[in-house]
């Protein structure tokens, strides 16, 4: 069959004809090993643990980023018809901009501190299967994606603001797809709108026209509360805080005395150093079948946080991000003190979670607004828009729940001793 049909939630029928040189090449890179891979990691990491419905995958994340790439350089080519020329670096940049993530995602960018943009350009150049696709298409195809997305280098600014800027093809994707899968709702985007609305700026980036104003000022207020209520919500920090202590336990134990597969072992003791294979072999199905094996280690600290964590018998979160840096470290250390009256141990127990969000950073591939005659930044237009600059800091305390009512008790001695 000449055609293909993925049938999504959010954007209904997304078809590929392999007639069409730069759809093809996107049917074959969907069907490579790599690619499948993502069907196995998680979009949002452990936050099926907090919402229910959290279960799509970073395969269905990247082919939306495809269709609305596809979609924008449609739009924008009415502008300059020579954008044509630039499908099949946006359509595999677009739909691999994911292909380094780790197991769960972003969190596993925290717990083994690897970069996915890193990765994802390693797997474009050194992988056989991916590079044989891109460079079958265009001599220089695979070199030119992968600076792309690791560098921002590009032949074609606009081409680069669709993929990585403050109005990209990934962040509309994910706002719409997280909020969609969690329940919550404020992902609604005007996404008709927002794709008629892109321009091109008389110096050949991406701008948007007035009549899109409005539609934009409601995705950057989502985006605001998508990190408020999702990404950074209480249950999803004590998760990712779980999932770190117990990579930080387990290296610590040490490959001699903790059983883990040849794969795990690298990504655990010699991660700067792995290798192509060992990156690909990992997913969270890999990684969850090891924190399964490890609630009966010997270790009672790795074993006491992998039970934890399987069971979602989950720690406590207070939110104490209105108080100073004094406070919330007296604070932690008030808990680590009840924890160990309690025989907790504190070191796998007790801890800070911190998050520091912009929602709109005007000078980092900032956008404008163009009518035709004007050229104007954003914020400049907007006063909901300037508003959004202003960072949003989240502190949240972590504590085992026996120590709820005492600890909550010295905080609030805490607050009167400080004011």
């Amino acid at each position: 069959m000449a055609t293909r049909t993925y049938y999504d939630p959010l954007h209904q029928s997304i078809t590929l004809n392999s007639l069409i040189p730069e759809e093809k090449m996107v049917m074959e890179l969907i069907d490579s090993s790599p690619f499948q891979r993502l069907r196995r990691v998680k979009q949002l990491g452990p936050a099926y643990l907090t919402f229910h419905g959290a279960e799509s995958s970073r395969f269905t994340h990247s082919i939306g980023v495809f269709h609305l790439a596809r979609r924008a350089i449609n739009h924008l080519s009415t502008f300059d018809s020579k954008l044509k020329d630039y499908k099949f670096i946006l359509y595999g940049a677009a739909l691999l901009h994911d292909l380094g993530h780790g197991p769960l995602s972003h969190t596993s960018e925290e717990i083994f501190k690897i970069k996915h943009e890193d990765w994802t350009a390693k797997l474009i150049n050194t992988s056989q299967e991916i590079n044989l696709i891109l460079n079958r298409y265009g001599k220089e195809n695979s070199k030119i994606i992968s600076d792309l997305i690791q560098s921002r280098k590009t032949p074609n600014k606009l081409i680069i603001s669709l993929i990585s800027s403050q109005l990209d093809c990934d962040r509309l994707d994910y706002l719409m797809r997280d909020s969609y899968t969690t329940g919550t709702r404020y992902g609604q985007l005007d996404i008709d709108r927002i794709i008629s609305a892109m321009t091109i700026s008389p110096d050949g980036d991406l701008a948007i026209h007035p009549k899109g104003l409005m539609a934009v000022e409601h995705y950057l207020v989502i985006r605001n509360l998508m990190y408020r209520s999702v990404y950074n919500h209480r249950l999803n920090e004590v998760c990712n805080w779980l999932l770190e202590q117990i990579i930080k336990t387990a290296r610590k134990i040490g490959p001699k005395k903790l059983w883990a597969d040849k794969n795990m072992s690298e990504w655990l003791w010699n991660h700067e150093e792995m290798s192509l294979e060992s990156f690909l072999s990992n997913d969270d199905i890999v990684t969850g079948y090891h924190i399964n094996k490890w609630q009966d280690s010997n270790d009672s600290n790795l074993s006491n946080l992998c039970k934890r964590f399987i069971n979602r018998n989950l720690l406590k979160a207070l939110n104490i991000s209105s108080f100073s840096l004094e406070i919330r470290l007296e604070a932690l250390a008030k808990a680590r003190i009840l924890s160990e009256k309690y025989y907790i141990e504190p070191d796998i127990s007790c801890g800070l979670r911190e998050q520091i969000v912009k929602s709109y950073h005007p000078y980092k591939y900032g956008l404008r607004l163009w009518d035709g005659e004007n050229l104007q930044a954003l914020e400049e237009v907007s006063p909901l828009v300037e508003r959004l600059i202003e960072p949003n800091q989240s502190s949240w305390l972590i504590y085992p729940k026996e120590i709820e009512t005492e600890l909550k008790k010295e905080i609030e001695n805490l607050k009167i001793k400080h004011n």
